[in-house]
């Protein structure tokens, strides 16, 4: 018989292979407190366009799809539709707050190709 030894962490991979670090989790949960509600999840999807092909999408979103993976980052919950949770596969989301760069940033593993609209991959 074996156990698993499960460690609680905002920065461990979550189901969905994404992960969100503490800093982003902060930043989301600023912003949701800001629209005034408590139905909103992050909801990240990969979508057609770009130059090579696909892009991300990061928004609010309150509904709940088919196949959806949904991961809780300290109360923070992230949502990936089953069509974009392989492309996302050990995903981490961060936030840069510094002059030169503010905002959220995706680092993809997946992600071979760059190009010089920095918002694709295949």
């Amino acid at each position: 018989m074996t156990t698993e030894a499960h460690t609680e962490s905002t920065e461990a991979t979550a189901p969905t292979g994404v992960t969100l670090t503490d800093v982003a989790a902060v930043k989301v949960k600023a912003l949701i407190e800001q629209e005034g509600r408590d139905d909103l999840r992050l909801r990240i999807a990969v979508q057609p366009g770009g130059c090579s092909g696909l892009r991300y999408q990061l928004f609010f979103d309150e509904r709940s799809l088919d196949g959806d993976v949904v991961s809780d980052f300290d109360g923070v919950e992230v949502v990936v539709d089953r069509m974009s949770s392989p492309y996302l596969a050990g995903a981490t989301i961060d936030f840069a707050d510094r002059i030169d760069a503010q905002g959220f940033t995706i680092d993809n593993p997946n992600a071979q190709n760059s190009c010089a609209c920095g918002d694709s991959f295949h």
